[in-house]
């Protein structure tokens, strides 16, 4: 997509003065409450009137203050799916579904209700009432409800945020396959540096109104390591798990990490603490960890008393944190071989 945008907004106590552009499919906004994010999910739908600014998505100019132009929110074909699915309680789960769906006309519903009932897997609940459903299912159908209106732009504000670990993790890859499948573009706003790395090519930052940085979700996770007691997690997305002896064995690239768990369709995303990775400066006689990588270091950053190491695992890369002692010991540097010891249950399933 291409979104270029300068908007200003005062609020009592609170100035809004954001610009960026960008040519990201999936644009990520993160902050801290109060930041400032929601404010630029409501400017954008056209929920909220700025004060001043411009906004052209695509070839569409939205608004412009200085040619009295703002088009309306139902005519920007900008969708949005907030943190309370705000489901209509009176409908079915199939009459939500369908609301935005009836009100565009049928030359431009390029998108079939039956196919994303079952993407979402939510066709069994077409006729249960939205007051029967679990947190996890509100959410789908509200997402169901926001694509099956075609927009040209998915806004989610937190949608997950008010959801436990299991249930979000669940609707990541629908969300994800949705995504995927009906090719549309997503603005996703949320202060979880898990969300934005599964979901999103390109974070912009917001702080106190403004526009901090505007990075990739890998480096902002990196500049935010300290802030999480588990370091940085490192993500694996392993398929075709091949039995061994009482564990699962997988390839990843042309590595073989062996792990305590399976999963049930033979593919799932795993998390790994950098934490929980001991590295040697040589190839050790022996360890109980299943898994000793070989790998090439490459950057190395500070981290209070902890140092960030990253290595190269034969094209694959891995993060590991050492207290800097060890780091001098070891004489990490650029360019070192290096050798990565993983116990099999280090690794966390997330789906």
């Amino acid at each position: 997509m291409n979104l270029n945008l300068a908007l200003q907004k005062k609020f009592c106590g609170f100035d809004f003065d954001v610009a960026f552009r960008t040519d990201s499919k999936r644009l990520g906004i993160f902050g801290r409450s109060g930041s400032g994010k929601s404010t630029l999910v409501n400017l954008l739908a056209g929920l909220l009137p700025p004060d001043a600014g411009r906004f052209r998505f695509g070839d569409r100019l939205l608004y412009d203050s200085a040619q009295g132009i703002c088009v309306s929110p139902q005519k920007r074909r900008i969708a949005v799916v907030f943190q309370h699915s705000h489901l209509f309680p009176h409908l079915t789960v199939e009459r939500n579904l369908l609301y935005g769906y009836r009100r565009i006309p049928a030359s431009e519903r390029t998108i079939d209700p039956g196919e994303l009932c079952r993407v979402l897997d939510i066709s069994h609940l077409l006729k249960r009432s939205v007051n029967a459903l679990s947190g996890g299912e509100r959410q789908r159908v509200a997402l169901g409800r926001g694509v099956l209106a075609n927009p040209h732009l998915l806004l989610m504000d937190e949608p997950l945020s008010g959801l436990d670990e299991k249930l979000k993790y669940q609707i990541i890859p629908y969300l994800k396959d949705v995504l995927d499948r009906y090719d549309i573009p997503l603005v996703y706003v949320s202060h979880s540096m898990n969300e934005m790395r599964m979901l999103v090519d390109e974070v912009l930052v917001l702080e106190n109104g403004n526009l901090a940085s505007q990075t990739s979700p890998e480096t902002l996770a990196r500049l935010r390591m300290k802030e999480c007691p588990l370091g940085y997690l490192n993500f694996f997305s392993l398929q075709n798990p091949v039995p061994d002896e009482h564990l699962w064995a997988y390839e990843w690239g042309k590595n073989r990490l062996t792990l305590t768990h399976s999963t049930s369709d033979h593919k799932g995303l795993f998390t790994l603490a950098s934490k929980d990775i001991v590295l040697f400066r040589r190839h050790p006689e022996s360890v109980s960890a299943r898994n000793l990588l070989r790998g090439t270091v490459g950057n190395i950053f500070e981290l209070d008393q902890r140092i960030g190491v990253e290595l190269d695992c034969n094209g694959k890369p891995l993060v590991a944190t050492i207290v800097k002692k060890a780091a001098e010991e070891l004489g990490v540097n650029p360019g070192k071989e290096i050798y990565a010891a993983i116990k099999a249950d280090a690794f966390r399933r997330v789906y």
